[in-house]
């Protein structure tokens, strides 16, 4: 229960998700995900490798959820828990591409050299029986995406992703 409390803790966003199930899925499948990863929590665990100390993990996925939710928010056309779910999901294949070396660093794990956190990320989803518009925006939300035709959840979830990074990179000079 605790770790749940953590989730919950981290990501206080999945209480805006008014699907019960949904909601409660979300969790689940980051409770899967950390397991698998053989995290005990996020400490650590960059949200980028193309940037030196690129900051906490949890706290680009709050950006992005809260830069989704407010943009979905003024459109009022987008399924709100769709984006919201796509949003704090959107890397949480993360959890296996990454892990901590000996010194403490974040760094590519082995199955992550060679499949990337939008694949297992999407194949997580599918797992733990998230819906397939959400395992698309999880699947499409990087370079990966480029390939196909994003619904406009996953657009929005793309974009607001980028924007995180690219700003990192704007403040350090990138």
């Amino acid at each position: 229960m605790a770790l749940v409390e953590y989730i919950l803790g981290e990501f206080p966003q999945i209480g805006k998700i008014k699907d019960e199930e949904l909601r409660k899925k979300v969790v689940e499948t980051w409770l899967e995900a950390l397991k698998r990863g053989g995290w005990k929590n996020f400490d650590g665990m960059p949200f980028t490798l193309l940037v030196e100390d690129s900051g906490p993990f949890s706290a680009h996925v709050r950006r992005v959820t809260d830069a989704a939710i407010a943009v979905a928010g003024g459109r009022g056309d987008l399924d709100m828990d769709m984006v919201i779910a796509g949003a704090l999901l959107h890397d949480v294949g993360k959890c296996v591409e990454f892990e901590l070396n000996k010194d403490g660093k974040g760094v590519k794990s082995k199955f992550g050299k060679l499949v990337r956190h939008p694949v297992s990320g999407a194949g997580l989803a599918m797992e733990m029986g998230l819906p397939h518009e959400l395992v698309h925006i999880i699947a499409s939300h990087s370079t990966e995406g480029e390939c196909v035709k994003r619904t406009p959840a996953a657009v929005l979830v793309h974009h607001c992703d980028f924007i995180d990074f690219e700003i990192l990179k704007a403040q350090r000079g990138l």
